[in-house]
């Protein structure tokens, strides 16, 4: 794959930001998205071309890359552009999907000589837009180096972690993780208010220490005001968490962080915040204390 010419497929509030990324890079060739006025619009911006079947992105690149919402919609794409890829090309899937999916996709695309790559993202819309996302890869490692000038374009800490599948597995572990963080930080400054604490900084102080870290850093002056600007929404969260416990279910074992998670999840998308930024979990913590008075 001598010139990369990269089709993008998915210009939701993660892939937009992604596409004109590679945009800026002059790799960015042709758009899909199953909303034609979002191609429209990404088309317009970029000059690039606006295609309304993926079958006719496959027809523009040589490597597409996917970030589209869900297991069915990764496997939907695949099976669309098996057909209509070159022999040789590559696929780049940014989606957040089981590991499963990821190994059936390969096997799909492999039977067609075209290789392929899970590569989900961590670092919410902030980190898309500036290109500096976390990206975790799975595949063979000659597609990895392939891939690089595409990945680099859109993140900036690129790891293989091994096969098709690895890349999933270790985002299903980032959102365990980022379950457990949410969780901590948002009940335990519901806690501070509680005690009367002056909120900004009591953040300076806890982020200096021990319990510093970069969703406190981000989230937390903003979540105690109220404000909860958008950078994962709740709704997708909830999404993955469900991915990590049916893969936890192979296992044979279960999450209890990732339960009580998505408990929480489900209460907040039931009173119309499913759409909000996860550090909206902070008005269920908030509400513990309601009427409880702090002790002196």
């Amino acid at each position: 794959m001598s010139e990369i010419t990269v089709g993008f497929a998915g210009l939701g509030a993660m892939g937009r930001p992604m596409a004109l990324n590679l945009h800026r890079a002059g790799l960015l060739n042709a758009v899909f998205n199953r909303s034609p006025a979002k191609t429209d619009a990404l088309a317009a911006e970029t000059g690039c071309a606006a295609t309304y079947r993926l079958e006719d992105l496959a027809a523009r690149a040589n490597a597409v890359v996917l970030c589209v919402p869900a297991d069915a919609d990764v496997l939907d794409a695949v099976d669309a552009l098996a057909d209509a890829l070159s022999e040789g090309a590559l696929v780049i899937d940014c989606s957040t999907v089981s590991a499963a999916t990821a190994r059936r996709a390969a096997t799909i695309l492999a039977a067609h000589g075209i290789d392929f790559l899970d590569c989900p993202v961590s670092g919410g819309t902030e980190g898309a837009r500036a290109g500096t996302l976390s990206i975790m890869v799975g595949g063979e490692a000659e597609a990895v180096d392939r891939a690089r000038p595409i990945l680099a374009a859109m993140g900036k800490s690129l790891v293989h972690l091994g096969p098709a599948g690895a890349g999933q597995a270790a985002k299903a572990t980032n959102q365990i993780m980022v379950a457990g963080i949410n969780q901590a930080v948002t009940e335990a400054l519901a806690f501070g208010a509680a005690h009367g604490l002056p909120m900004d900084e009591l953040i300076q102080a806890l982020s200096g220490g021990a319990a510093g870290n970069w969703f406190l850093d981000h989230r937390g002056p903003t979540m105690v005001r109220g404000e909860f600007p958008l950078g994962f929404k709740v709704e997708l969260h909830d999404k993955d968490l469900r991915i990590c416990q049916e893969m936890a279910e192979a296992l044979d074992t279960r999450l209890p962080v990732v339960e009580m998670t998505r408990l929480h999840y489900r209460r907040l998308q039931t009173a119309g915040y499913g759409e909000q930024d996860i550090s909206s979990l902070f008005r269920l913590k908030q509400a513990m204390f309601d009427d409880e008075p702090a002790e002196d």
